[in-house]
Parts: structure tokens; C-alpha cells; sequence
């Protein structure tokens, strides 16, 4: 069987906490990415637990009724970048290096095993058309896995909200981008 994974980058937030909200510019982007959705076949929908995520597809979840499963496994990665280096240039290099982590924190390779699971949690499922809302650095992370040229300037790339489409069919993966701003 043919699995559609709709992989959704959160709308416009106030900031990087777990409780950040969205910001106004955000809910109406939340509002727009519910009539996008509504145009696609979804049949699940799973959620990161951080707000700026079950924000983004509350509008899609009370339109439609659906209900939305809360998965801790798509947190955004979990960083505690020492303040006096480069964090950018420490990023850029965590997308090179899957095992560089910083003090305390989550490694590219930890992330990607964790959204990795989701993934094949959701092909093993009997439902074809997943949904999952999640953060640019962990999509990015699983279309590393994909595609190894997809990395750091893909991640600074990402609009908010984003939309891509993973196909899953028998073993082979695929996938696009779908949202457009």
C-alpha cells in the first residue's frame, strides 16, 4: 500500500520555546494552510505537543473534526548551544556532522531517529494519508536521510508554514515540496 505523509513545518511563531505561541501574522498563515489542506486527502493527523505546532493545525482539526494525536517524538530537536560560539556556524555543522552535539543537547542523528520512527510507525499503520506537524530543523533532518544534499541552506530555505509530501510505496521514497508562498 501507498503511503502519503503531509510533513508540516509550524506557521509564524513568537519564539523557540516549547509554549510560544503563534504569532498574529501566524494565525491567519494557520487559516490558509486549513483551506490548503482541505484540498488533500488526509486521514490522520499527528501533531508535535510544542503549542506554536497544535496551533498551526487546529483550524484544519476543527474544520474537519479531525482529531489530533500529540506525538512527543516530533519536538523540535532539543539544543543548548554554548551562547559564546557561532550558533549558526554550529548548526551548519551539526547537518555535516549527525553526531556533533552540544552540551546537554540532541544530536542530528538522535533527531533524525526519533521523526524516523514516526515515520515508520505511520508506514506500518493502516492509514494511507498522514498528516504530522513538526519544526523546520527536524523536517529538514528527515529529508537528509532521503537526500543527503538536503541540509543546512534547505533548513534556512524552509518558509512557515511549509508543506512536503513523502510517498511511500513499496520500500521507495519520495518526495516535494507542496507549499508555495
Amino acid at each position: 500500500m501507498q503511503k502519503n505523509i503531509y510533513i508540516i513545518r509550524h506557521c509564524k511563531a513568537e519564539g523557540q520555546f516549547p509554549d510560544a505561541a503563534l504569532t498574529e501574522a501566524g494565525q491567519k498563515q494557520a487559516e490558509e494552510l486549513a483551506d490548503f489542506l482541505s484540498g488533500l486527502q488526509v486521514d490522520r493527523v499527528i501533531s508535535s505537543p510544542f503549542l506554536r505546532a497544535r496551533h498551526t493545525i487546529a483550524p484544519y482539526a476543527e474544520r474537519t473534526g479531525k482529531e489530533v494525536e500529540i506525538d512527543s517524538r516530533l519536538a523540535e530537536r532539543h539544543l543548548e548551544p554554548d551562547l559564546a560560539t557561532d550558533w549558526l556556524a554550529w548548526m551548519k555543522a551539526s547537518f555535516t556532522d549527525m553526531d556533533l552535539r552540544d552540551a546537554g543537547g540532541e544530536s542530528g542523528g538522535e533527531a533524525t531517529n526519533r521523526i524516523a520512527d514516526v515515520i515508520h510507525d505511520i508506514v506500518e499503520s493502516d492509514v494511507e494519508h498522514t498528516a504530522i506537524v513538526t519544526h523546520g530543523g527536524m523536517i529538514t533532518l528527515l529529508l537528509h536521510q532521503y537526500d543527503e544534499q538536503i541540509g543546512f541552506d534547505q533548513w534556512q530555505g524552509l518558509s512557515n508554514p511549509d508543506v512536503f509530501e513523502l510517498n511511500v510505496s513499496d520500500g521507495r521514497v519520495s518526495f516535494r515540496r507542496l507549499w508555495t508562498e
